[in-house]
C-alpha cells in the first residue's frame, strides 16, 4: 500500500503566507520560510507554495523565497504561480525547488505540459486544477480562481496526464477554506480514471475529514492551509489518528 501524503500549503501574496475562504477575504498567516521551518520539523510530507497572484499580475514567483526554503527544509517541496515557460521551471529548479505547479498557463498552452515533463521528467510536473462546481458540472477556473472556462475538470485531468504531467493537484472552489471537508465524490472519480497520483485540496476542517479524503475520496495526498497554519491541527496528531485508521502514513 502506497502511504498517504499530508502537505501544507503555504499561499503567498507580497511575500506574505495568506489564507482565505472560497478565494477570497484573505488575512495573514505569516512568514512563508518560518512556516516551512516548523512543518518540516513537525512531519509534514512535501509542501507546496502558491504565489496566488503572480498569475493575475503578471509577476513572477519570487525566486529568493524559493532559495530561503530550500536552504531551510529538508522535505520535498512544489512552487507555483506566474510559471509560463521551460526557463522559468529552470529558475525555480536550479533555486532548489523538487516540483513546479502550473495551472493558468498550462490550459492556455497545453504543450507546455509535454515541453516540461520531457525536459524535466514528469516527477517534478504537477498541474494544479481549481474547480468550480456550477449546476451539475465542474469547470476549471484560471488565475486564482478568477476567470471561469467551459473546460470539463474530468476531460482536462485526462488531458494532463496524457501530456505528461506526473501529478494532479485538484483544489474544489466550492469547498476551498469552508472546513466542511474534501469534494469526495470528484476526487474518487478522478483518482479512479486516472493513473497519476491526485492531492486533494480545499475544505478540510478537522482530522474526519482526512480519514473521509482518503478512505472516500480515494486521494493520495491531502493539502490543506489554515488548520495547520493556525494549529487547529497538529500533523503528528493527525497522522497517528490515520495510523489508527489504517490508513498507511509516514510517522
Amino acid at each position: 500500500m502506497l502511504t498517504k501524503r499530508i502537505i501544507p500549503c503555504l499561499d503567498i501574496k507580497d511575500g506574505r503566507t495568506v489564507k482565505g475562504i472560497n478565494f477570497v477575504n484573505l488575512r495573514d498567516a505569516g512568514d512563508p520560510v518560518e512556516l516551512a521551518k516548523q512543518y518540516a520539523k513537525k512531519g509534514a510530507d512535501e509542501l507546496v507554495f502558491l504565489d496566488i497572484s503572480a498569475t493575475k499580475e503578471a509577476r513572477k514567483t519570487t525566486r529568493e523565497m524559493v532559495l530561503k526554503v530550500a536552504e531551510q527544509v529538508n522535505i520535498p517541496f512544489t512552487v507555483g504561480g506566474g510559471i509560463s515557460s521551460v526557463e522559468d521551471v529552470y529558475i525555480l529548479l536550479n533555486n532548489g525547488a523538487d516540483k513546479i505547479s502550473i495551472n493558468s498557463s498550462a490550459v492556455k498552452r497545453p504543450e507546455l505540459i509535454n515541453n516540461l515533463a520531457n525536459k524535466y521528467g514528469s516527477q517534478c510536473v504537477v498541474v494544479a486544477i481549481d474547480a468550480k462546481k456550477i449546476n451539475s458540472s465542474w469547470n476549471v477556473h484560471l488565475a486564482g480562481g478568477s476567470i471561469p472556462t467551459k473546460i470539463d475538470v474530468f476531460d482536462w485531468a485526462k488531458e494532463v496526464e496524457s501530456r505528461g504531467a506526473g501529478e494532479i493537484l485538484f483544489t474544489s472552489m466550492n469547498h476551498d477554506g469552508t472546513k466542511n471537508g474534501f469534494a469526495n465524490d470528484v476526487l474518487a472519480k478522478l483518482s479512479s480514471e486516472l493513473n497519476i497520483p491526485v492531492i486533494a485540496s480545499g475544505g478540510a476542517g478537522k482530522q474526519q475529514h482526512f480519514i473521509d479524503v482518503f478512505k472516500q475520496g480515494k486521494a493520495d495526498a491531502a493539502l490543506a492551509a489554515s488548520v495547520f497554519h493556525f494549529g487547529e491541527i497538529n500533523i503528528v496528531d493527525l497522522k497517528k489518528t490515520l495510523k489508527q485508521q489504517q490508513i498507511e502514513v509516514r510517522l
